[in-house]
């Protein structure tokens, strides 16, 4: 797909115009509640992601729509894709996975991409030539500077060692967006970024799929017992790893994130609404009773009040505001717990019938638990949000003392 114009905006990309981004939206909206609603079916039932999907996501354009049109991308603005995910989300959870994170890992590989590696792993993963997984989370650390997968360096090749785990689509990727450290550093300054061919020597990995929703996306434990990895495939400059796993990456990640909260509460909103319409008890449809319209009637206030945050949210990091951080934190924390609270009611609505994998709210309810974790837990956003609230009265007490001496 080519934008018919652009206009920059804010160093964050492009923006199409509003007609043609409507036409867009109404083009995913329509492929999102058929061919979508059908993928999400066999999904389901086989428990895989067929490769016949990807290739339609593909040929739709739709891994390619958050990247800059220099990159082979539709070229939107952020927030204009936050309103893609936002409809992406209400289907299958393995649809919205493989969208979001295609549609975000060029963020993370292209600022520290060379030419070369531009051409050869950026601009082919947008167009959804080629699969790459981000590698950072392992099993006995939490998920930054205290990685211990490391490296040695012996002329042009890195030799790997370590585990990484929860890795998703690190089963059928073609590489690996691996984080390890130097031999013997600690801290941020020892950390690299790899791009790791999924058929390098000396790895093992393990299939991890077998989780309670999102059937379908396929999850890896890997073991890499000196694999070697030319120093060629290295992102950036030693010790600009956490810098590409977390610098232009995490941010709208989670805000992308948070947006999918919005878009599957609305898809459990919408299912439970049409069921409370339609089942009669003593003569009446549920949707008349005080208990059910009450339900409703939260739902829809609390998935508002989080869509606006995330939104907003958006528009700051587009903006390049010092507050998009913790924004995106403050986002996340918000869209998950109001998931939780409207996937709950809109079972409830739907009685014991709910709990049955006949009804499409099952599914929903299951995927949504996923999203608690998913870019980093509540605990880890509220310790993001409380440092930021800390730092910034810090410095509005500073600046009060220096400007009462200034007045003395």
């Amino acid at each position: 797909m080519t934008p018919s114009q652009t206009v920059t905006h804010d160093g964050r990309g492009s923006r199409i115009e509003q007609p043609e981004y409507e036409a867009l939206l109404r083009r995913v909206t329509a492929w999102v509640e058929g061919p979508g609603e059908r993928w999400s079916e066999r999904i389901e039932a086989d428990g895989e992601v067929p490769g016949e999907l990807f290739d339609e996501l593909k040929q739709n354009g739709f891994l390619g729509l958050a990247a800059p049109v220099a990159l082979g991308g539709h070229g939107l603005s952020f927030s204009q894709w936050m309103g893609l995910m936002e409809v992406f989300s209400r289907s299958h959870a393995s649809i919205r996975m493989l969208v979001h994170v295609i549609n975000g890992t060029w963020r993370s590989m292209n600022p520290h991409a060379s030419d070369a590696q531009r051409e050869t792993y950026v601009k082919p993963s947008v167009a959804g030539d080629i699969l790459v997984a981000f590698t950072l989370t392992e099993p006995d650390n939490g998920t930054g500077a205290d990685i211990s997968c490391s490296v040695r360096r012996e002329g042009d090749t890195y030799y790997l060692s370590g585990r990484k785990h929860l890795i998703t689509f690190g089963v059928s990727c073609d590489y690996w967006l691996l984080f390890a450290r130097l031999e013997g550093t600690s801290g941020k300054d020892g950390t690299i970024g790899l791009l790791v061919d999924r058929k390098a020597a000396g790895v093992t990995v393990e299939d991890t799929s077998n989780t309670m929703g999102v059937r379908g996306t396929d999850h890896a434990r890997l073991t890499f017992d000196n694999t070697p990895v030319p120093v060629a495939q290295r992102l950036g400059e030693e010790g600009d790893g956490l810098a590409i796993a977390l610098g232009g990456f995490l941010t709208p990640s989670r805000i992308s994130v948070a947006m999918s909260c919005v878009g599957l509460a609305e898809r459990a909103q919408q299912l439970a609404v049409e069921y409370a319409q339609k089942r009669v008890t003593f003569g009446k449809p549920i949707s008349s009773r005080q208990a059910i319209a009450f339900m409703i009637a939260e739902n829809e206030a609390d998935i508002e009040a989080a869509k606006a945050l995330v939104l907003h949210a958006a528009r700051e990091w587009e903006d390049d505001s010092p507050q998009a951080s913790a924004l995106s934190s403050m986002a996340k924390m918000v869209a998950v717990d109001m998931l939780t609270r409207v996937t709950d009611k809109a079972l409830q609505v739907h009685g014991g019938l709910g709990y049955w994998k006949s009804e499409a709210i099952e599914r929903v309810y299951r995927d949504a638990r996923a999203q608690r974790f998913e870019e980093g837990t509540n605990e880890i956003q509220k310790t993001v949000v409380a440092r930021d609230v800390f730092a910034r009265a810090a410095q509005a007490a500073s600046a009060a003392s220096t400007a009462s001496e200034e007045a003395k």
